[in-house]
């Protein structure tokens, strides 16, 4: 089986566009997530998000535009960065380092197209008009997303779209691993993206009364990962994206391999459409270490699922301390995802990069506003400040989704 370097990162989200506006928000804390007042037909309503303020033009002509959602436009701004920071950033250099039926796309997203899909149902239904924008369909269809990214590069390579909810990213790169460790191609562009912040959407995550509500404290502090004052997670959008290429390839052209992707597993829970089951978590972490050829111990940073719902930090503690059973008291845990909201089809990706960058700067970091934590989540949070980890060897960063859909990845330092 065939390495597989990491060698080029991409990030679009609410702190920011860019891995190092990205990474700089994680390691201060700074939250980007906001009060958006939304016109529902009912009345106007605040609602947390996690938005991205995102202006399409300088980044599209107008005519491309017509044929791409806003969550295509986020996974093609976070791949460029990615692709350039891996030196492929135009077709000469993809094409003079790659036979481009060797490199593909691995994408992930929970609901595609979901703004070209509200925006069709609001012509139908409210404006009452009789016919559709020719382009419905190829806007909200899942794998548009994977269409404009190979497109944009010219990879003809393997092709996939996955949607597991929550852990749909990280299943993506997972799948990308795979295909590369076992010489279906030699580089895969893999990641994920989410534009949902619709008002369908909202409304739908609002009757599962799964939302977070307005900290006193301020809007932006109101997603509060294993904190005793949790009240839900915060709905966000963005994009990340990951170059992973054969360990040897990376080598004979030069490029600078930030991380080595070496562990990945999945498992499904078979218990609960919304609630989740520590022994499934548990299981993806302890398969993840064996398909790393790692011990628990060798594990330096956790990234945590960790989405502030009441139930769900809770489970992930549970799983933690079976999966690391002993050690799992001094293992340097945090969630990012109260300083960025949770990009759902996104998030996986996002927070890879996150342990990916923590990885080569040494530095852990914090979970944002746990200034009380959760008896319950009794394991180290690395609450509110970030923590230097120089020597850092080794990462994992847990994706568990609705449906009882698992995802753990595994890098190690290059």
């Amino acid at each position: 089986m065939r390495r597989v370097a990491i060698t080029g990162l991409g990030v679009i989200s609410a702190v920011g566009t860019g891995t190092p506006a990205f990474f700089d928000a994680l390691l201060t804390a700074r939250s980007g997530i906001r009060a958006v007042d939304i016109p529902f037909p009912t009345g106007a309503e605040s609602v947390l998000a996690g938005a991205i303020d995102f202006d399409p033009d300088p980044h599209f002509p107008r005519a491309r535009l017509l044929t791409m959602d806003r969550v295509s436009q986020f996974a093609l701004v976070a791949g460029r960065e990615a692709m350039s920071q891996a030196g492929l950033g135009d077709l000469s250099a993809v094409h003079n380092s790659f036979a481009a039926e060797r490199f593909g796309v691995s994408l992930g997203t929970g609901s595609g197209g979901a703004s070209s899909t509200d925006v069709a149902y609001t012509a139908l239904l409210e404006q009452k008009v009789a016919r559709l924008r020719p382009m419905t369909v190829v806007l909200a269809m899942n794998n548009a997303i994977a269409a404009h990214v190979s497109m944009e590069f010219g990879l003809k390579g393997p092709s996939s779209t996955i949607s597991n909810a929550c852990a749909s990213s990280a299943a993506s790169i997972g799948e990308a691993f795979r295909q590369i460790r076992h010489g279906y191609a030699d580089a895969m562009l893999a990641g994920g993206s989410e534009a949902l912040l619709n008002r369908g959407t909202i409304k739908a995550w609002q009757a599962m009364h799964t939302l977070a509500k307005p900290h006193a404290d301020g809007p932006e502090t109101s997603c509060r990962p294993f904190s005793s004052d949790r009240s839900g997670l915060v709905l966000a959008e963005g994009a990340a994206m990951l170059v992973l290429e054969e360990w040897e390839s990376a080598k004979r052209r030069g490029a600078t391999i930030l991380a080595e992707l070496s562990g990945y597993a999945s498992t499904t829970d078979a218990h609960h459409l919304t609630q989740p089951d520590a022994q499934g978590q548990a299981r993806a972490m302890t398969l993840a270490l064996a398909d790393a050829g790692m011990r628990a111990s060798d594990i330096g940073y956790l990234n945590a699922h960790g989405t502030a719902t009441d139930v769900g930090d809770v489970v992930e503690t549970s799983a933690i301390k079976l999966a690391f059973q002993e050690l799992a008291e001094r293992l340097p845990i945090s969630s990012s995802k109260g300083v960025h909201g949770h990009a759902m089809g996104a998030a996986g990706a996002m927070e890879f990069i996150a342990s990916v960058m923590a990885l080569r700067a040494g530095q852990l970091p914090p979970t944002a506003f746990l200034h009380h934590p959760d008896p319950r989540c009794d394991l180290d949070y690395v609450p509110l400040t970030p923590r230097s980890a120089k020597g850092l060897r080794a990462v994992m960063s847990n994706s568990f989704a609705f449906g009882g859909s698992n995802a753990v990845l595994i890098a190690k330092a290059a």
